[in-house]
């Protein structure tokens, strides 16, 4: 396969041409055949995208000009596949049920059905009614579920419409998102085709902006009603109150063990024995840490490890955002300094792999 590779790779710049000229058949052509050749991440991507490119209009016209023109019934604009989906969200209870994940799912498990979803439902992919509800519902959920206090207190306590007896509708509010459904979507799919989603203006519900509004006249209310000395005591008596309770309990909340850096509170340098990371303690380790050392460096190179992947995440969809505006561009410049841009969090998580 790797003889393939440049093969494979000559058809991808094909296939982006293509594109470009808005040739959804040729560029679907050369997308297939490099991933005969050559399967790669870059290929499936480019071949998700182009579904949203209109096909082709050459061969409607000459079918046009050789075949008398003849009237169709109207058919639908959405396939019975679109529909069954926006129904079955309709159906579903909770979030979980909307992205047909379980709820012991991992953030990959989320976003993965996250982006099988939103392909399907896009209201200008999906002309199906509801689809545009279902659209705003999935983002919601991805909001929620991969947000770990959000996700814990969605647990927890489940969304505050679904006491008071809603269905359906209470999935595209719950939980406020500081984006709109199509941004969300941009983040997942990269904004290189966002021109084919203009005619959308879905947004994700926002509940702060209608609270404000009631909020505004509850004080213009308040604003206009005598108030004594002792009322307005007993209003900020509860302020106070929780104040004096928030640092109260904050002296009882002890530090972490250890630092990932070095600060001035955790001035004494120590290695992990397994992977060897560095990590910081205080002064006062070795007496007052009780624990095992062993179970304590474990959960230091989990946590090295997670943060080195989402470095390496954000590293390789910089450098990746940077290749497509170089090419839209036909920048060389931009495209060489991307191509060799430094990974440096990646570089380090492979060394880590190697090791292990």
């Amino acid at each position: 396969m790797e003889v393939n590779k440049d093969e494979a790779e000559r058809c991808i710049d094909i296939a982006e041409k293509y594109i470009k000229e808005k040739n959804r058949e040729k560029a679907e052509k050369f997308l297939q055949k490099a991933e005969r050749l050559f399967p790669t991440e870059k290929a499936k991507v480019l071949l998700a995208r182009i579904q949203f490119l209109a096909p082709s209009k050459e061969p409607e016209m000459k079918q046009k000009k050789m075949a008398p023109k003849v009237e169709k019934p109207a058919e639908p604009e959405y396939t019975t596949e679109q529909s069954d989906a926006v129904k079955r969200i309709k159906k579903c209870k909770d979030y979980y049920e909307i992205l047909g994940i379980s709820k012991d799912a991992t953030d990959s498990d989320i976003k993965k059905a996250y982006r099988k979803l939103a392909l399907q439902l896009h209201p200008d992919k999906n002309k199906c009614p509801g689809a545009a509800e279902a659209f705003k519902a999935i983002g919601n959920a991805v909001v929620v579920l991969t947000d770990a206090e959000k996700r814990k207190q969605y647990d927890m306590y489940g969304p505050e419409e679904q006491k008071a007896g809603k269905r359906y509708e209470s999935y595209t509010r719950g939980f406020e998102a500081d984006v709109s459904a199509d941004e969300l979507f941009n983040m997942f799919f990269g904004s290189g085709f966002s021109g084919s989603f203009n005619s959308s203006n879905v947004y994700v519900h926002r509940t702060r902006f209608r609270r404000g509004a009631d909020s505004s006249q509850q004080n213009h209310s308040h604003r206009e009603q005598q108030q004594s000395g002792y009322t307005l005591l007993l209003q900020f008596l509860p302020i106070v109150l929780a104040v004096l309770l928030s640092m109260a309990s904050s002296m009882f909340i002890s530090d972490p063990a250890y630092s990932l850096q070095a600060t001035s509170k955790y001035p004494v340098h120590r290695i992990t024995q397994n992977l060897h990371v560095d990590y910081w303690v205080k002064q006062n380790f070795h007496s007052e840490y009780q624990g095992s050392v062993k179970r304590l460096e474990t959960t230091i190179e989990e946590e090295y490890i997670t943060n080195l992947r989402h470095t390496c995440y954000r590293e390789k969809n910089y450098r990746d955002s940077l290749i497509w505006k170089a090419r839209s561009f036909g920048d060389r410049e931009l495209f060489q300094n991307a191509q060799n841009m430094k990974l440096t969090a990646c570089e380090k998580l492979n060394e880590l792999r190697n090791h292990g």
